[in-house]
């Protein structure tokens, strides 16, 4: 395979059109009833820890990060992650997140959540949450819900409810 030429760029409000017809594309109309889509209803994602994937001037891939509290602790959700289906296994992904999490860690953040598959997110640091450690609205498989500590320690002793963080609700 060819090397891509990606460009990682922070998400700005020009991209937000082109990223929804992205989700749509990848995920469908049953995006909305999963838990995360749940959290999104009320708290927009944070446009300096967002990031889009270019090749060129085509969109190809997408990475947001939503703020949300962890019972009383400051956390970021991390997702949707979404590439473009051809652009697939050719890296697009793991650059996102790498940037996502490198600009969370750098802008003082302490704790990254997502619900996903863990063989991927494991490779760049996530971890399962224990049984009974979160709780989430709606339906989720908790199995798949997984968390990365940007400082070491950050996660003990944090447990409670995924919620949106109303202070930066629109």
């Amino acid at each position: 395979m060819t090397e891509l030429s990606l460009t990682i760029l922070p998400e700005t409000p020009k991209d937000a059109q082109a990223i929804e017809r992205l989700h749509e594309r990848t995920f469908g109309p049953g995006r909305f009833v999963l838990s995360a889509y749940r959290l999104r209803e009320h708290v927009d994602h944070l446009l300096d820890v967002s990031f889009t994937a270019r090749i060129g001037t085509l969109l190809v891939g997408s990475v947001r990060q939503l703020p949300v509290t962890i019972g009383d602790t400051p956390a970021l959700m991390l997702g949707p992650l979404t590439v473009e289906p051809p652009f697939r296994s050719r890296g697009v992904g793991r650059a996102l997140l790498e940037r996502a999490i490198n600009d969370a860690r750098a802008k003082g953040h302490r704790l990254i959540v997502l619900v996903g598959d863990e063989p991927y997110y494991a490779r760049v640091g996530f971890k399962p949450v224990p049984k009974g450690r979160m709780t989430m609205p709606g339906p989720v498989d908790y199995s798949r819900v997984l968390v990365m500590e940007l400082v070491e320690g950050a996660f003990e002793g944090v447990s409670g409810p995924i919620q949106p963080d109303w202070s930066k609700a629109i």
